[in-house]
């Protein structure tokens, strides 16, 4: 993108802005008509009560704000006027945000709304005042909340039927969560009698719910305490006595299992997922297991579990029915990226899937990628990669039985193989790789591992430029980089999250880690082995690379505003390697970089450090990388009209050399200049939303650059060369 069109649309974007905040956010009102601009909730009598518990019961809404009371579509909605014929007008109204029209009705709603939620939390006859204070067409509404009285629970007694309900009722009393002591509230007892019922249907009591408890509570015996009466009856809430039906414990009986003719299946899988057994004690959470783990197969769009209790006899049937999905599809994605110096940047990539090549839900998955770079006006000035890759995934793990794993997930086995071919001015790489490992997940899709215990990668660089091999001769560090080796190890990743969607609508954050350790096996026969010139064992004339790995990642989002619009991303991750026995530094493939589309967005990858040293000229194209990285990140993620949202951020940190000589010591990581040697840079960006999928067009500009001599760079330099980056993705960055 040409610097003169990146200054348009910013000229264009500060006018928007302007218009936005010149124009009036009631013009469209009709003559008595108010906007509601704000809600607020004041506790008067309890300073540690969170006014948000009860914000939520505010029946209407007010306008949510971008920033400082700022919603520049409020502003951009009152431009059209109220002539709702002209084409124009609906455009504009269509693109902006309308007023929220003040209706005094809704505050009457909303003062019971909240009445009504303090006595379900336990305080009763909650005060609730209303003040409403206008300000031109616009009106506060502020709610004043005097919390009512609570009772603290005496003692607690028990009816419950007789005979073996009751000996197990009572031998989970420990378990219960309301004590004497606490306070009386109907919300603490409604979650008591969902715990306790779920843990009777895991016992066996098939059909039992909440609707079964009862409660009575004496208020008038002692000053502000109550005597609390729990019952389960052998009716619901709904009944009458005479519906009363004595409890009963079942067993599991028959089980079957059917799915559609056309879907070749392999049955000993599906009996390997099924956990509920004939003759077992009926279990709740077996059920949920079977549903968990035939769902994890991914072949079914489906699974129904019907529990059929038998007439007359304490028998529960299981009838599970499957209904397939598509067996087998395509995946697209792209990435691309500029910057002012007019380098171009596009990375595609298509897969092909099975998830049933062998008709036991063994999953097949075959990629293929791109990344190309090149500059329209020099076309000696291009990096040209491919890469295909394959691998299958198996829903055991193998090595094992299945019968070891009884939870919601088993274990997949993988095993993957890939090549890449790398054409860039400096050299030639070709890249073939293989790995065999385990992954799966625990805590029901919280947490997540990855385990490959054998990985092995060769790499081959022929055709290297003259100038660039000279570069290596000279430089012990790169030449161990850039040069043939083989790479035999292991690895590993755990990941936990608290939301496991792929576009997540609530606050979650996540952590991960992965370690990557290689050549300490092969360290052991190194008696055995030849060694190069420079002193490196070697397997088939090639030296094997000797180094330990590992990266963290913590991120939390923040999701908030009117109907949960807005969100506050947050990220932090920092690595480091280190290599040693037979390397001198890491292989170039393992090592850190930064920039690009979802890290420093004002630089394009690997166009960034290491550490305060300038760009490496034995690379036409920025090839920058480290031993060590550290990266925070932070973006702002706000609504604008119709699927479009849009987001403002900053992103600060970089990459640094662990080892270096004395001439590259601006690389190298040291704690005294750490300050001087991190980039930082801002940016604002577009995602269009279409549920299942985020498209994101980014533009960052630098406010920090460490290479240069003036680090800082002001407004006037972030249009000019090398001054800002331009991304295109698909997700979101972090």
């Amino acid at each position: 993108m040409a610097p003169k069109t990146s200054v348009a649309i910013l000229a264009a974007i500060v006018l928007a802005a302007a218009l936005s905040f010149s124009c009036s956010t009631t013009r469209v009102l009709e003559d008595g008509q108010y906007r509601l601009a704000k809600n607020k909730v004041e506790i008067t009598n309890d300073r540690k009560f969170n006014p948000k518990e009860v914000e939520k019961y505010i029946q209407q809404k007010s306008n949510s704000y971008i920033f400082l009371g700022w919603n520049p579509f409020l502003n951009f909605y009152n431009i059209s006027g109220k002539d709702t014929s002209k084409f124009a007008n609906k455009l504009i109204r269509k693109i902006g945000v309308a007023p929220v029209v003040y209706q005094p009705s809704q505050v009457d709603a909303s003062i019971e709304n909240i009445q009504r939620h303090l006595e379900y939390l336990g305080y009763y006859h909650s005060d609730v005042q209303s003040d409403v204070k206008v300000d031109g067409r616009t009106v506060d509404v502020t709610y004043s909340v005097t919390l009512g009285d609570r009772y603290r629970i005496d003692k607690i007694d028990f009816s419950v039927p007789e005979g073996e309900f009751s000996r197990d009722f009572y031998a989970d009393t420990a378990n219960i969560s309301v004590k004497p002591g606490d306070y009386l509230s109907e919300y603490a007892l409604e979650q008591e009698t969902e715990r306790s019922a779920a843990w009777f249907r895991r016992n066996g009591w098939f059909g039992f719910t909440k609707n079964y408890y009862a409660f009575e509570a004496d208020t008038l015996q002692k000053r502000d305490t109550a005597d609390l009466l729990m019952m389960i009856r052998e009716y619901t809430r709904n009944q009458s006595p005479e519906n009363a039906r004595p409890f009963r414990k079942y067993h599991f009986g028959d089980v079957n299992i059917s799915w559609d003719k056309d879907l070749h299946f392999n049955r000993r899988v599906l009996r390997n997922m099924n956990t509920i057994k004939p003759g077992d004690l009926y279990d709740e959470v077996v059920v949920n297991n079977t549903y968990s783990r035939l769902s994890a197969l991914k072949l079914f769009n489906g699974v129904n579990i019907a529990m059929n209790p038998r007439d007359s006899v304490d028998i529960v049937d299981c009838e599970i029915s499957l209904t397939r999905s598509r067996m087998q599809g395509f995946k697209v994605n792209l990435e691309g990226s500029t910057n002012s110096s007019g380098l171009i940047g596009i990375s595609p990539q298509l897969s092909y899937f099975h998830k049933n090549i062998f008709h036991g839900g063994q999953w097949l998955n075959l990629g293929f990628m791109g990344n190309f770079q090149f500059k329209s006006s020099d076309h000696s000035i291009r990096s040209n990669e491919f890469g295909v890759s394959g691998s299958v995934s198996f829903p055991e793990f193998l090595g094992l039985p299945n019968t070891l794993f009884t939870g919601p997930s088993i274990p997949r086995t993988e095993i993957n193989a890939s090549y890449t071919y790398q054409d860039r001015p400096e050299y030639t790489r070709n890249m073939i790789s293989t790995s065999f490992g385990y992954t799966g997940s625990l805590s029901r899709g919280r947490f997540y591992y990855q385990v490959y215990p054998i990985q092995a990668k060769i790499v081959r660089l022929t055709h290297l430029d003259p100038a660039f091999f000279n570069t290596l001769s000279g430089n012990p560090f790169l030449r161990d980089a850039y040069q043939n080796h083989f790479d035999v190890g292991s690895s590993g990743m755990v990941y936990y999250t608290t939301c496991a969607d792929i576009n997540p609508k609530v606050s979650y954050q996540y952590i991960r880690f992965l370690l990557d350790a290689s050549g300490n096996v092969l360290s052991l026969f190194n008696g055995m082995m030849k060694t190069d010139q420079y002193g490196s064992r070697m397997i088939w004339g090639t030296p094997y690379s000797q180094y330990l790995r590992y990266e963290l990642t913590l991120g939390k989002t923040i999701v908030f505003g009117r109907n949960d619009t807005q969100a506050l991303a947050i990220r932090i991750l920092g690595g480091a390697g280190n290599a040693y026995g037979n390397s001198v530094t890491m292989p170039f493939e393992k090592q850190f970089y930064s920039g690009g589309a979802n890290s420093m967005r004002g630089w394009q990858a690997r166009a960034l450090g290491p550490g305060r040293s300038p760009a490496d000229t034995s690379f036409v194209i920025p090839s920058q990388t480290g031993d060590m990285k550290f990266e925070a990140n932070l973006e702002y993620r706000f609504p604008m009209f119709w699927k479009l949202y849009g987001a403002l951020f900053t992103d600060i940190g970089n990459v640094w050399t662990l080892k270096s000589t004395d001439e590259d010591s601006l690389s190298r990581f040291n704690l005294k200049d750490f300050s001087e040697s991190v980039a930082a840079n801002w940016g604002f960006g577009v995602r269009v939303d279409l549920t299942f999928l985020i498209l994101r067009l980014d533009m960052g500009m630098k406010l920090l650059d460490p290479s240069r001599e003036d680090r800082y760079l002001g407004p006037s330099e972030w249009f000019k060369r090398d001054g800002f980056a331009v991304h295109f993705g698909v997700g979101y960055p972090f």
